[in-house]
């Protein structure tokens, strides 16, 4: 879900030709990465066997990046 709203918002204004959009992306994204790290938190302290997954699978919104 988060790397489809990254791609969304990188590539909208990249395919209208508005880089003003590049602008809002910018602004966008800490705070999507904020709401990534907070739903991390909650899903290991409130789901069972996350913690686990979450060793198991080390790239989470990049494959092979992050």
């Amino acid at each position: 879900m988060y790397a489809g709203a990254l791609l969304y918002l990188l590539g909208t204004p990249l395919a209208l030709g508005s880089y003003w959009g590049l602008v809002v992306f910018g602004a966008v994204l800490p705070l999507l990465l904020w709401r990534l790290f907070d739903e991390e938190r909650f899903l290991c302290r409130n789901l069972p066997g996350y913690t686990e997954y979450r060793k198991r699978v080390r790239h989470r919104l990049v494959p092979f990046v992050w």
